[in-house]
């Protein structure tokens, strides 16, 4: 009776697998498709918040504050009935319809307007963090604005600040969980969780359906880690082995 019931739970697992394989390709999409978007528009952000002009930081500052005041589930909301008040769902850009309004569209474009107020946030302290002694020998050296920041600013900045930036990925890729909970389903077009949802409506395997799908935003949350901490390891190449603050996946129980 036991191994008729392990089978069971063995086939029900691997068909899960199977069956929200494609499911979590959404998921994926919707990072990947945030990210080359919202990481240069959080850099101009935290540069226009550490301007010395008043009104430009002003502005940045409004902007981070307003999204990161706000849950992400509200921002969905929000654009997505936006664009229905201004009618935008006749609108077709290079003859496409219903662009506007589809999840593909606007749950990247909500998640590139989210994730770059936290993001702005991150690269403003780390930039706020370079070293001033730093800055006065690019000075002495003659050295103008924009060969100061390519050469000083810009790689102390993005050294400092990856480790945080990569949990904001992290965080982003967890997000789009939320996506197809706030937005219409269009042509069975569903996520890890709203599939693992639907399944769950099926037989009531709560324990089965999520499980898988938490499953899968582990493995992808690893690869994520696994990457950055690559590229972590290539911005500290210059630095001695003992002095770098490495990146791992080893968790730390001990404090």
């Amino acid at each position: 009776m036991s191994d008729l019931f392990t089978n069971f739970l063995a086939s029900g697992f691997v068909g899960d697998v199977v069956i929200l394989a494609k499911p979590a390709l959404f998921n994926i999409y919707f990072a990947l498709a945030s990210i080359p978007f919202g990481f240069p528009f959080a850099v101009m952000l935290a540069l226009m918040k550490n301007s010395s002009s008043g009104l430009v930081s002003r502005i940045a500052r409004t902007y981070i504050y307003a999204f990161r005041g706000s849950p992400l589930f509200i921002q969905f909301f929000m654009f997505y009935s936006l664009m229905l008040a201004f009618n935008l769902s006749h609108w077709k850009p290079m003859g496409i319809d219903h662009i506007v309004m589809h999840p593909l569209f606007i749950g990247p474009l909500v998640l590139v307007l989210n994730t770059s107020a936290y993001a702005a946030e991150i690269l403003y302290g780390a930039l706020r963090a370079v070293p001033h002694t730093e800055l006065e020998a690019a000075k002495a050296m003659g050295m103008n604005r924009w060969q100061t920041f390519r050469s000083v600013v810009w790689p102390n900045m993005i050294r400092l600040a990856w480790p945080a930036y990569t949990n904001e990925v992290i965080f982003l890729f967890h997000a789009t969980a939320i996506v197809y909970f706030t937005l219409p389903v269009i042509n069975e077009q569903k996520d890890l969780m709203n599939k693992a949802g639907e399944l769950f409506e099926r037989d009531y395997n709560v324990f089965l359906h999520f499980s898988v799908a938490g499953l899968y935003f582990l493995v992808i949350s690893l690869v994520i880690f696994f990457i950055a901490g690559k590229i972590h390891q290539r911005l500290t190449r210059h630095l001695v082995p003992t002095d770098r603050n490495t990146m791992s996946m080893k968790p730390n129980f001990m404090r």
